[in-house]
């Protein structure tokens, strides 16, 4: 009696039969980390694996060196892969659950980015081999997407115009839970507000001078007094740049960045217009001039059920999270430093799959330009478990775990499944591309997508 094999299960064993090779990829990546709009290496080296897959590669996109777009097949439908690989500034660590920075102050991958470009190059040429087998039609990008953690990679590259021939477009990110994106991200400005005055000896002649640094800080005065006024959820933060050169120099000039977050971009870009009053205001009342420079501004993100829902079918199909005995002490001690210390193994790297439909209304505290696409082409996403649960992203707890098996494993049921929802996609046979459609045009209800930069 012959035992017939699905589609899926060939899949299934070519993620067996590579899994070791872009582990490789991930930690090479991991290894080498580089921050938004420099990450050459991670670039160079997606590039050259699926170059040698066969897939045609088109780099600076958008002009942007990093980012590149690689493609195999031709025709309709036509399935985006998203990928991202910048580091964060400060977050150098070993992969061991203590802190142990490996470059003092260095860059380091806290929201695992390794993991992330590295599981859709891994889904992009797993079902590239299977269109070969089968010979499906269709076409299946990956697109290198720089600059996430500075929210604009994405929008430079959608001003571009290379999602808006996409039928759907897939994704996920390294969390703590396996499930797809059942809330959306929010919408957020990066702003940087330059403050020019008049430089004067701070001691023998005061009166001469207008000081820069007075205006940043007056205006940050001033929002913060705006924090009681603003919609619920609403997150402002600040940092100040430029402060001055001496205590005895009356600051010519001085900068603060912000950040400024709401649950929709209508509601950021009020709030934007009021933070900029603020800023004039802290200009006229010290005499100082004051410009702003938008440096990014994604949509809110814009979960699609029917996509997710299939995705979370292709989580179940996959290879099942399992743990070693040695992982499970790792999550344990790196436990130790976070507000789980003392929950057991299993809780702690849950390997459960769970779907929950979208809540309109109800958003994630993070931001991503992920947004911008998803305003542009049906767009599903999900998370897998790649750091034990209590893990704050951005943290050196994080950049330990994405650096070991455990975000290693994470990362191979992402593209498992990103794979196996690409093959449903090209396939097609429950009309699953015409339902997200439908359901992209109830969400967008009439409002059209404009890049914010």
């Amino acid at each position: 009696m012959s035992i017939q094999i699905s589609s899926k299960d060939t899949i299934i064993e070519w993620f067996e039969r590579n899994r070791e090779k872009y582990t490789q990829m991930a930690r090479d990546i991991w290894k080498n980390p580089q921050t938004a709009y420099e990450e050459t290496y991670a670039s160079e080296l997606q590039q050259k694996e699926l170059e040698s897959q066969g897939f045609t590669i088109k780099n600076d996109i958008g002009g942007l060196d990093t980012a590149f777009m690689a493609e195999y097949g031709q025709g309709k439908p036509i399935i985006g892969i998203l990928g991202e690989f910048d580091a964060l500034p400060g977050l150098s660590q070993t992969a061991t659950p203590r802190k142990e920075e490996v470059t003092p102050n260095g860059p380091g991958h806290g929201c695992g980015h390794n993991l992330l470009g590295t599981a859709g190059v891994e889904a992009a040429a797993a079902l590239k081999e299977k269109m070969e087998e089968d010979g499906l039609s269709g076409t299946i990008r990956y697109y290198g997407c720089p600059a996430e953690e500075v929210l604009s990679g994405k929008t430079h590259m959608a001003k571009a115009g290379v999602f808006d021939d996409l039928d759907s477009a897939l994704t996920w990110h390294p969390m703590m839970n396996n499930a797809p994106m059942h809330a959306s991200t929010q919408s957020m400005v990066s702003i940087k507000f330059h403050f020019k005055g008049k430089p004067a000896h701070a001691a023998a002649s005061p009166e001469a001078g207008r000081s820069a640094l007075d205006s940043v800080e007056m205006m940050n005065i001033g929002v913060n007094y705006l924090r009681e006024h603003v919609p619920d959820g609403t997150r402002m933060h600040y940092t100040i740049t430029d402060g001055g050169l001496a205590p005895n120099i009356v600051p010519e000039t001085a900068s603060v960045w912000y950040f400024l977050r709401a649950g929709s971009k209508e509601e950021v870009e009020g709030i934007l217009e009021r933070v900029q009053n603020i800023a004039k205001g802290a200009a006229l009342m010290n005499e100082t001039d004051v410009e702003s420079e938008i440096i990014g501004f994604p949509y809110e993100s814009l979960p699609n059920d029917p996509l997710n829902e299939v995705m979370y079918k292709n989580m179940l199909e996959s290879a099942p999270l399992e743990y070693t005995k040695e992982e499970q002490a790792f999550a344990e001690e790196l436990a130790q430093s976070l507000p789980t210390s003392g929950k057991s193994a299993d809780e702690l790297l849950p390997a459960s799959i769970s779907f929950h439909p979208y809540q309109p209304g109800v958003s994630l505290p993070g931001s991503t330009d992920v947004g911008d696409v998803s305003w542009i082409v049906p767009t599903g996403s999900i998370t897998t478990t790649c750091t034990p649960v209590g893990t704050a992203l951005h943290s050196w707890q994080a950049t330990a775990a994405f650096g070991t098996q455990i975000g290693y494993k994470g990362m191979h049921l992402a593209a498992s499944s990103m794979a196996l929802t690409a093959y449903d996609l090209l396939t097609d046979k429950d009309d699953i591309l015409e339902k997200a459609k439908e359901t992209l045009d109830i969400l967008r209800d009439g409002r059209e997508y404009h890049p914010g930069i």
